[in-house]
């Protein structure tokens, strides 16, 4: 169950979040936050709450949760609940007023921006239980005794095999299972490879990526030399005596679209006349919308390139399982610096994900959920046009993530002005590398895939109040 919860200002009319903290188990915690909202008024009188249903999605707890706990506050007088009008406060639940006889409570805890619209996470709530739990169970129940042993360094068998057949279907990938070695994710792969000493710095990046990977990078001693950018993508050409380099030539991160054809091939023919090394980072390779699939890099060349990817971004990043797709000469080194004890990854989730793989259930996920966020997308695209025709959108091609062209100037304002109506966002200068004379100019970078589909409309509402005048 989630700790709080903000709700739908479709469904409520008004902000509300709620604490969901404290003992006694998941129903008590929903009856205290819910009482608690009454009190101090946050909840006012004829408020209507949502349909049980609703809130059991958003919370992740099961439908009778809710409905004892709408009971019983129904029957203690803080809530009523009439056919066809729905489960509404209580008109005479009037909010507590402070009086001699009442303790004074301790300063509540400063609580975070209500609307979450970072980039990088996928929409919790989507998590797909059932099917999860169905492949948990086929793949316990189908396990060798060996299983509970120690773990292979190169990660489970059936799922490398897995993978071998999707990541050839769905990305254009040319492997099999030997060169896959399982990790827990983007960073793990960085830290293997080159705190590990597989690999060696300078390393060339794009001018704009996540921090967080620089750092990752810096912490194993690796120098990075930033790449410009422009519309086509990373400008390959411009690279120097560094004998690797790391992209994300499926789209583009954070400025979105994927690399120039011409460039694909302009840095597999670098990668060979140097014996250099193309680390392709398959960010949202899998999500795409307005346009045809773009193949991974890797399928040009796997001798020079290794294919990185995971599943926080088309599944959850609680599911901490990624893999490298390796060159044949790179896969010793990398098992070395894993050790003979796989200390990263769960045997049993990579059982539980090779099944959700095999069973067809993992295409039908992200079928799902790239209708879904194409629809974020859309609504996104349409709440701009009628309340900031004058802010561009670019980056909405593929993705769960777009960015928005800002005036000259009117970035840092814009990022505080979005903090005052309680929406959590980043600027496009969060992601320039320090080093790199390249601006590509004044944006917001907003993920659409984060909230929940009952918080989705309010966090438009409120991002476009943040929006700078024409």
């Amino acid at each position: 169950m989630a700790d709080s919860w903000v709700n739908s200002a479709e469904r409520i009319g008004a902000d509300l979040h709620l604490e969901l903290t404290g003992p006694g188990g998941r129903r008590a915690a929903l009856i205290r936050a819910l009482r608690e909202a009454v009190r101090s008024g946050r909840l006012a009188p004829g408020t209507r709450l949502p349909p049980y249903r609703s809130l059991a999605a958003d919370l992740g707890v099961a439908r009778n949760t809710v409905a004892d706990a709408y009971a019983e506050l129904v029957a203690e007088g803080w809530l009523t609940a009439r056919q066809g009008s729905g489960t509404r406060v209580a008109e005479r639940a009037e909010p507590l007023r402070p009086t001699a006889r009442v303790p004074r409570k301790a300063p509540p805890r400063a609580r975070g921006p209500r609307h979450d619209l970072t980039q990088g996470t996928p929409d919790a709530s989507a998590f797909p239980r059932t099917a999860w739990l169905a492949s948990y169970r086929r793949a316990l129940q189908q396990a060798p005794n060996e299983v509970f042993g120690p773990g292979d360094p190169a990660g489970r068998a059936e799922l490398r095999e897995a993978l071998t057949e999707y990541l050839a279907r769905a990305r254009g990938v040319r492997t099999e299972p030997g060169r896959i070695v399982i990790c827990s994710g983007f960073a793990h792969a960085l830290r293997l490879l080159f705190g590990g000493g597989v690999l060696r710095g300078p390393l060339a990046v794009e001018a704009y990526g996540l921090g967080f990977h620089r750092e990752v990078l810096a912490a194993a001693g690796v120098r990075t030399v930033p790449l410009p950018l422009d519309e086509h993508g990373a400008q390959v050409d411009r690279l120097g005596r560094e004998r690797a380099v790391l992209l994300t030539p499926a789209h583009q991160f954070p400025t979105g679209g994927p690399l120039h054809p011409e460039r694909r091939a302009a840095v597999i023919d670098w990668a060979r006349a140097r014996g250099g090394l193309v680390l392709e980072d398959d960010y949202d390779g899998e999500f795409r919308y307005d346009r045809k699939p773009v193949g991974a890099v890797q399928g040009l060349d796997p001798e020079h390139v290794i294919h990185i990817g995971s599943v926080s971004k088309s599944l959850s990043p609680a599911v901490r399982l990624g893999w490298m797709v390796l060159p044949e000469r790179y896969v010793g080194a990398v098992l070395a610096a894993k050790g003979e004890r796989e200390a990263w990854a769960s045997v049993l989730d990579q059982l539980c994900l090779a099944d959700f793989v095999a069973s067809g259930a993992y295409d039908r996920h992200v079928r799902r959920m790239r209708q879904r966020y194409r629809g974020r997308r859309d609504r996104l695209v349409a709440a701009l046009a009628a309340h900031a025709p004058h802010i561009e959108v670019t980056g909405v091609a593929a993705g769960l993530h777009a960015v928005l062209r800002l005036p000259p100037g009117t970035e840092a304002s814009t990022v505080k002005a979005a903090v005052w109506q309680g929406v959590r966002l980043d600027g496009l200068a969060a992601f320039r590398h320090p080093a790199t004379d390249m601006a590509a100019g004044d944006g917001l970078v907003v993920g659409y895939a984060t909230p929940s589909e009952h918080a989705y409309g309010p966090a438009l509402e409120a991002l476009c109040r943040a929006l700078p005048p024409p």
